[in-house]
């Protein structure tokens, strides 16, 4: 097999609407950065503009980065902590009460290795319910992390996390189950 990345660098990957659309985000992500750090629902307002799903008292700071707003769901009560970067080429969800520490990078988007055009893949990741994600931690394409799962802090997680399940480490591997009662709002 030959690798042809020529054709994968003139491959029409999105719609004019979508590049349309990343235009005018570029603008909008410039005003996402300039509002103060405590004003959390205005940050909210302008990803819902940008048609992001985000639930209530959600706090995104302005240091986040994220790649297409339409390509994001967030739960109520979840927080997204400084320069953690949002890579939503596919579909992102986050859960309610979820956290994602500081300079975590959630990665929606990758190419087929096996492919000699090296396709680009859009693929989802999806976060369950009351899961924090420390600090630099790396998800990847087509990762689920269950309910109440820990990823550690600089884990690099690569295939699905169990619910109630602590991660760490590059692979990400089991550390311990999590016991925690949730109390039900």
């Amino acid at each position: 097999m030959t690798l042809r990345i020529s054709e994968n660098r003139n491959a029409k990957n999105y719609s004019w609407q979508v590049q349309g659309a990343r235009i005018a985000w570029a603008l909008g992500e410039l005003i996402f950065r300039l509002i103060p750090r405590p004003l959390f629902e205005t940050r909210c307002w302008i990803l819902r503009f940008f048609g992001a799903k985000i639930g209530r008292r959600v706090h995104l700071y302005n240091t986040v980065k994220i790649t297409f707003p339409w390509q994001l769901e967030i739960g109520d009560d979840t927080a997204i902590g400084e320069r953690a970067r949002i890579y939503n080429l596919g579909k992102i969800t986050l859960g309610r009460r979820v956290t994602v520490s500081q300079g975590c990078h959630l990665c929606a988007g990758s190419h087929d290795y096996q492919s000699p055009t090296m396709d680009l893949q859009k693929t989802p990741i999806t976060i369950g319910d009351d899961v924090w994600i420390c600090a630099d931690a790396f998800l990847g394409p087509n990762v689920n992390v269950g309910n109440g799962a820990i990823v550690g802090a600089r884990a690099v997680a690569m295939k699905d996390v169990p619910a109630w399940t602590v991660v760490a480490g590059n692979p990400a591997t089991h550390i311990k189950e999590r016991t925690l009662r949730v109390d039900s709002e």
